[in-house]
């Protein structure tokens, strides 16, 4: 695959405080994002993602490095025209109507009326927004506000669209909808790059990612090199036995309502603890293997830094 972004050693640095001081938020990052892929973003809050991305886009402009969108410079407009964006805090004229709202950004790419009519008919009912395409966005949710701006970043039939934190507001059924929507868009050939810092769901769709904290990236790669397979302990949710009965088998994580959530450490004591509850009339409602999750890789990584 051809490299669709690519970031070289970009520095940026901020003056705070009524006695200006510089302070470097960005230093010295380098990546890069292939042309189809679903590329994760990741760190916790302040560690640079955001400043990132509005270099990416040429909202503000970094010191020093390098970066380049389609082989063009990010600043070219045939590289921006390409580019669809939804940032984390979107703010948008409160009192336009949804289809009034999409209409305005249409107008902004210079889109004919009959195509705007067609593309903002087609993405109401792609993020699921149909029934409130008369509503003004002031009366909007934050789930709705999210869904809306993803379908506006869409307008322009981009090739490359970033999105930040585009899960955070939404209950676990909009999220899963929404990672629906950006596994079908790389379907279609796009390339998505996704800031966040809801681990389980960029694991669940991404191939490759890079993890920044404190203004450096401290691992990139694929997701499966990354992460060992290796499985580190086994949950054995259990009925009809007490905890103190398998005490002797590994560590009790929950007892409730006569069930028993064991966690077995050691991968020779599997066969035992089975056999043991089957034998005192047990009975094993689930068995999960738990290999590390990139929220493991993650944490240890910050732990370490």
């Amino acid at each position: 695959m051809s490299t669709l972004l690519k970031i070289d050693n970009i520095r940026k640095s901020f003056s705070l405080g009524l006695i200006p001081k510089k302070k470097e938020i960005l230093k010295g990052i380098s990546f890069e994002v292939a042309e189809g892929e679903i590329f994760g973003y990741l760190g916790p809050n302040g560690a640079g993602k955001t400043t990132t991305l509005k270099c990416i886009l040429g909202l503000i402009f970094p010191d020093a490095g390098n970066i380049e969108i389609f082989g063009l410079p990010h600043l070219s407009l045939r590289a921006k025209a390409r580019i669809g964006f939804l940032p984390e805090n979107p703010y948008f004229y409160d009192y336009l109507t949804g289809e009034e709202f999409l209409d305005f950004y249409g107008q902004l790419f210079s889109l004919a009326r009959a195509e705007r009519r067609q593309r903002i008919a087609s993405l109401l009912k792609l993020v699921g927004m149909e029934q409130a395409a008369g509503l003004q966005l002031r009366k909007y949710s934050r789930g709705m506000l999210q869904r809306i701006g993803l379908a506006q970043a869409l307008i322009n039939d981009p090739s490359f669209i970033i999105l930040d934190e585009p899960l955070g507001g939404l209950d676990p059924l909009g999220r899963k909808e929404l990672r629906d929507i950006i596994v079908r868009l790389k379907g279609e050939g796009k390339t998505v790059l996704l800031s966040s810092h809801i681990l389980q769901d960029i694991e669940m769709i991404c191939t490759r990612v890079a993890i920044i904290l404190n203004g450096k990236i401290i691992s990139q790669g694929a997701l499966r090199d990354l992460i060992s397979e290796k499985i580190l302990f086994t949950e054995i949710e259990v009925a009809g036995l007490a905890a103190a009965e398998l005490a002797g088998f590994g560590q009790c994580l929950a007892a409730a309502g006569g069930r028993t959530l064991l966690k077995v450490s050691r991968e020779d004591k599997v066969d035992g603890a089975l056999t043991y509850i089957l034998e005192h009339k047990g009975k094993v409602l689930s068995l999960i293997p738990r290999s590390q999750t990139l929220e493991d890789l993650f944490v240890g990584m910050v732990k370490h830094e």
